[in-house]
């Protein structure tokens, strides 16, 4: 019998996924984005495969730490800089770039013993209201790093793209003419392009570009797939069946009873459930592969088991291995049936499913 779930990681995937964004981004730097686990791809396996990138950028402390220690060399970048003396220290000591989005992180900057000289990302708020500082007080806050001593090593400057996932977006113009106004003659290095900005219809240019969830082959746009943009799915989250259950017409499948049989059926029980990550609201009808060929998920999502109709297909046994995401079933295709985006579903994948890097 195969083994049970598993997502697989296609590290040549990735480098193709790499080189793509290279082409679509021209002369600007990556920045490859490897926060939350890599998408839920394995941190280190990621940056380790991603060994051209130009920086890899995380969302805290602790796992630049992670890459540090696994001998990772490139620039990373903390987005969301640090907010205490002891982490500027560590940031310090090995080499991480800060983001500055807070006048808390310019004044540790200012209160800061030490030679130490950072590459410092002044994050400007063009309208996504999360982090960074509004356009009416970047200049302050820029002065403000300008008098620090020691002086960064480089300033440079980036804001975030809030509806960049809707192409030809009227809000992505906004913003492009707020930042441009915002740093109207200034000569920083820039970033403002994420996943949606290198692919989307609106042109930026900047100097540097942040590619999260494209780098593991999935769009960030609702009406298609990565494939559509030339991009090759990384992960393929695998599993087997290991029972099949002969239904008469009208007897019910799971939980609740959720779905009953509306003829003679043959139900595959799948070793995946939301206790491996796959959301417990996926609904009748969900494509499931299951020895490549496509049948749907039947019943409700249970803890570590869900129920697949494969009546039509021929030779299904225990151990014929099924695909819940991945290579031939695209996890856009998965994540409009759960009503959401197919970043979630790559994060959600558990801890106690394995990697296997191919």
């Amino acid at each position: 019998m195969s083994r049970l779930i598993r997502a697989v990681i296609d590290t040549g995937a990735l480098r193709h996924n790499l080189a793509r964004i290279r082409e679509q981004a021209g002369r600007a730097r990556v920045m490859a984005v490897v926060k939350a686990n890599a998408y839920g791809h394995g941190l280190v396996p990621t940056a380790l495969a991603l060994g051209d990138a130009d920086a890899f950028a995380v969302a805290r402390l602790d796992e630049g730490l992670a890459l540090r220690a696994a001998g990772i060399t490139q620039p990373i970048v903390l987005l969301e800089g640090v907010f205490t003396a002891e982490q500027l220290v560590q940031a310090a000591r090995h080499g991480f770039e800060l983001v500055l989005h807070d006048a808390l992180q310019i004044e540790l900057l200012e209160e800061m013993t030490g030679a130490h000289r950072f590459v410092l990302w002044i994050k400007i708020d063009t309208g996504m209201n999360r982090l960074g500082f509004p356009e009416r007080e970047f200049p302050a806050a820029l002065a403000r790093v300008l008098r620090l001593n020691p002086a960064p090593l480089e300033i440079r400057l980036l804001t975030h793209l809030a509806s960049a996932d809707e192409r030809d977006n009227r809000v992505t113009n906004e913003q492009l003419a707020r930042f441009r106004a915002a740093t109207a003659g200034l000569n920083y290095p820039i970033s403002i392009a994420n996943s949606a900005g290198i692919f989307g219809g609106v042109q930026i240019n900047c100097d540097w570009v942040r590619p999260g969830g494209v780098l593991y082959g999935a769009s960030p746009f609702a009406d298609g797939s990565g494939g559509d943009l030339g991009l090759k799915p990384v992960m393929t989250l695998e599993s087997s069946v290991i029972a099949l259950r002969h239904l008469a017409a009208g007897e019910r499948v799971g939980y609740g009873g959720a779905w009953s049989a509306p003829r003679d059926s043959t139900i595959a029980i799948v070793a995946a459930g939301y206790g491996d990550g796959l959301p417990r609201a996926l609904p009748a009808g969900t494509p499931v592969l299951v020895n490549g060929a496509r049948a749907r998920l039947v019943g409700r999502v249970s803890m570590d088991m869900i129920a697949v109709d494969v009546t039509e297909l021929v030779g299904v046994q225990v151990g014929t291995p099924a695909i819940l995401w991945g290579r031939g079933l695209p996890v856009e295709e998965v994540a409009r049936h759960a009503l959401t985006i197919p970043y979630e579903l790559l994060c959600s994948v558990s801890q106690r499913v394995p990697h296997e890097l191919r």
